[in-house]
């Protein structure tokens, strides 16, 4: 049958985690403030902030106490998706400014020219919003790699963590599980793609990194498929 489609990860594993935890959430977190001040009537800012109450258990928080919550989250790494919603939204302003471009691993950047050419088709699953995973690799080292994706998921396809995530990835592209091989360096994800079917790799790129029993491989220039 062999491989079809490869689902990668992004923080960790297309992209150094140090861009997302130095670059990009103190970026957020910095903004936050202004962008709902000046933002807050507009539909889709203030539906991400009826969520954040709600799921704060805070139905009555003004703005302030809001914005509040949304920054203790971004310190927790919470994977809530009106916070993530929201970062896409202030992360766009920074791209378009350009503070600062989207770091993607060199080998990485091979790899899914190198996929393309194979006819592979290529995903990415973060608990980032799908806009911010857009940003991303738009405004890339590289240049524009959004071409070379057939489409991208986030939090609204499930948690990273559950079987029924991958099991909705897998009935979105309409392919079987042993058709598509999904990549991270996080061993809880693998163990719910595993369960899901789907053939697995894991991107160990730091020596301090928790492993698993799935295969492993230190950059994609090593994940080859034939």
């Amino acid at each position: 049958m062999g491989i079809r489609a490869i689902v990668v990860d992004t923080a960790g594993t297309t992209t150094d985690l140090n861009f997302i935890q130095e670059i990009l959430f103190p970026y957020s977190v910095k903004a936050l403030p202004e962008f709902l001040e000046q933002n807050q009537t507009n539909v889709l800012v203030e539906n991400c902030l009826c969520d954040t109450r709600e799921i704060a258990l805070e139905p009555e928080a003004d703005l302030a106490r809001t914005t509040e919550i949304l920054q203790q989250w971004v310190a927790e790494d919470r994977k809530a998706t009106p916070l993530k919603t929201l970062q896409g939204l202030i992360w766009k302003q920074g791209y378009t400014k350009v503070d600062f471009k989207g770091h993607i691993y060199p080998d990485f950047i091979e790899a899914i020219r190198r996929y393309a050419e194979q006819k592979l088709r290529v995903y990415s699953f973060s608990s980032g919003s799908v806009d911010a995973q857009k940003l991303l690799f738009s405004h890339s080292d590289a240049g524009d790699l959004t071409p070379l994706f057939n489409g991208h998921f986030d939090t609204r396809t499930g948690n990273k963590q559950d079987k029924q995530a991958y099991c909705n990835i897998l009935n979105t592209i309409s392919l079987s599980p042993k058709q598509v091989l999904f990549v991270s360096d996080v061993v809880e994800e693998l163990k719910a793609a595993d369960a899901a079917g789907m053939l697995t790799c894991q991107m160990v790129r730091s020596p301090a990194q928790a492993t698993g029993r799935f295969r492993q491989v230190k950059s994609f220039a090593e994940l080859l498929i034939e």
